[in-house]
């Protein structure tokens, strides 16, 4: 994480406060995770150097970043719903050299089947349950860590090993809701 410059990932109000471990307002009524959480997302998903991943909530493109440097020699395809996040995200990710970081707007809830399966899927916003169509877009062998609940949260493991998927709560979180045909409605 010490390699991504969180300080270039949020807004100019806010830039002061880049290092402290917070999270941030980066417009649109969307957050940038504290470091503390994106680095237990991580360690949870044990993302490895090969791995295809995809995560659910691109925000301003910090935590996509992170984990390109954990799967480098593979590739992050990150979903975001609000274009002008997304478009902001993807120019700034380009210009900092973040090469195997595929930037995509739409409904990241309902997975991105386009490119699936994903060895690690890792999602920014709190889910009413584990999103179905995401469960099944992991690979053998793959992992998935999600927020579940409206107002008190659970980071959940989610695991498919045989073909079988199981989930594992992994302690009491606070996000942003997951909007979207799988996640909770309105905007």
């Amino acid at each position: 994480m010490g390699e991504v410059p969180r300080d270039l990932f949020v807004p100019e109000h806010v830039r002061d406060l880049a290092y402290e471990d917070t999270p941030l307002h980066i417009g649109y009524g969307q957050t940038i995770s504290a470091p503390s959480m994106v680095g237990v997302m991580c360690d949870i998903l044990d993302i490895r150097e090969t791995d295809k991943v995809l995560e659910v909530g691109t925000g301003c493109g910090y935590h996509a970043a992170v984990m390109s440097r954990l799967a480098s020699r593979g590739t992050v395809y990150t979903v975001e719903r609000i274009p002008e996040l997304a478009e902001r995200a993807k120019a700034l990710l380009r210009e900092l050299g973040y090469d195997n970081v595929i930037v995509l707007t739409g409904d990241g809830s309902e997975g991105l089947p386009d490119f699936a399966p994903y060895d690690c899927i890792s999602v920014a916003a709190a889910a009413p349950k584990v999103p179905d169509p995401l469960a099944q877009e992991l690979a053998e062998g793959g992992r998935m860590v999600v927020p579940v609940g409206r107002y008190l949260q659970e980071l959940i493991l989610v695991e498919k090993k045989n073909g079988k998927i199981s989930t594992y709560p992994r302690g009491g979180v606070a996000f942003v809701p997951l909007i979207g045909k799988e996640g909770f409605k309105g905007g």
